[in-house]
């Protein structure tokens, strides 16, 4: 993919999580530079602030090779998933409120709905309560990851991996939903999670390209 279409996508993405509550001052998304160890990655600053003429580059050993201003102090969160996992080429961290809450019930995502069978039951949870400062921080996280495509920090907010930024922003917006879903169905009783074999059945009808691809175009429409 172009260098140029990437950190569009790296704004656009920003910007949609800003609208839509998922991040307000704080929270970044970055993508890989395919091929590479480096990354583009956002200053700190809002989401809603960032641009492409803003954008840094970083590698995953925490060096910053281009751009002016600070990184956002949690980069390690993306430098040590993508030196984990080479194959992702977008990382996501975010503080979605229904995350936060739903992790700090000792919960993770637990389906219950079409778009949240993405999921499965494969979002893991980083129980320690502190900001990933560190590259030790950073090795913990990913670890903790390990192949998966999501996870909660308890009390703290959502990392999500993933193929591209677009895949990226929308398995994010997913991931609130579910969880804003699951908080109001254990509010009003007791849910009804799909089960391993129902999982089987939709996720193949939810976790297509076509889909996450019409989910991102309807959100790039609402930021004209």
């Amino acid at each position: 993919m172009d260098l140029e279409l990437i950190k569009s996508d790296v704004v656009k993405a920003s910007h949609i999580l800003h609208q839509q509550g998922i991040a307000a001052a704080f929270g970044h998304v970055s993508a890989r530079i395919p091929g590479t160890d480096t990354f583009i990655f956002p200053p700190r600053m809002s989401p809603a602030l960032v641009r492409a003429d803003n954008l840094l580059e970083l590698d995953v050993e925490g060096n910053q090779l281009s751009g002016d201003g600070r990184p956002n102090t949690e980069f390690w969160i993306h430098a040590r998933i993508y030196k984990a996992r080479p194959n992702v080429q977008a990382v996501c961290h975010v503080h979605p409120p229904s995350c936060v809450v739903l992790s700090s019930l000792g919960e993770t995502i637990r389906p219950l709905h079409a778009s949240g069978a993405i999921f499965r039951n494969d979002v893991q949870m980083y129980d320690r309560i502190t900001l990933i400062r560190t590259r030790e921080l950073g090795d913990a996280v990913a670890s903790t990851l390990g192949d998966h495509g999501a996870m909660l920090l308890r009390g703290h907010g959502v990392n999500v991996a993933d193929k591209d930024v677009r895949r990226v922003c929308v398995m994010t917006l997913w991931m609130e939903e579910a969880a804003n879903y699951q908080l109001r169905a254990m509010s009003a009783g007791k849910p009804r999670y799909f089960t391993a074999e129902e999982l089987e059945t939709i996720y193949p009808q939810v976790s297509g390209e076509d889909v996450s691809n019409r989910v991102w175009e309807y959100f790039s429409s609402r930021l004209n």
